[in-house]
């Protein structure tokens, strides 16, 4: 795995499953959705002020493809 700060970031892996899957399980699907419109929204929010623009909006698209069952990381092994 390569390291991509928006798509997979390595920090988020851990005992070999990544934090949203591990929420998905604990909480539920539903919960994690709301979680992923309000980090959407914390990553437009303070996007213009953190000097990472372009990053930040890339990770809120991706909090919202996948709050709508649109995993981005499926992109990752079409290029494969």
């Amino acid at each position: 795995m390569t390291d991509d700060n928006v798509n997979q970031p390595k920090h988020y892996l851990i005992g070999g499953i990544e934090a949203i899957d591990a929420m998905v399980m604990v909480f539920g699907a539903k919960s994690v959705k709301l979680y992923c419109l309000c980090n959407a929204f914390k990553y437009l929010w303070r996007c213009m002020h953190k000097g990472k623009e372009t990053e930040d909006i890339k990770k809120a698209i991706w909090y919202l493809r996948f709050a709508i069952g649109d995993d981005p990381r499926k992109d990752d092994a079409k290029r494969d």
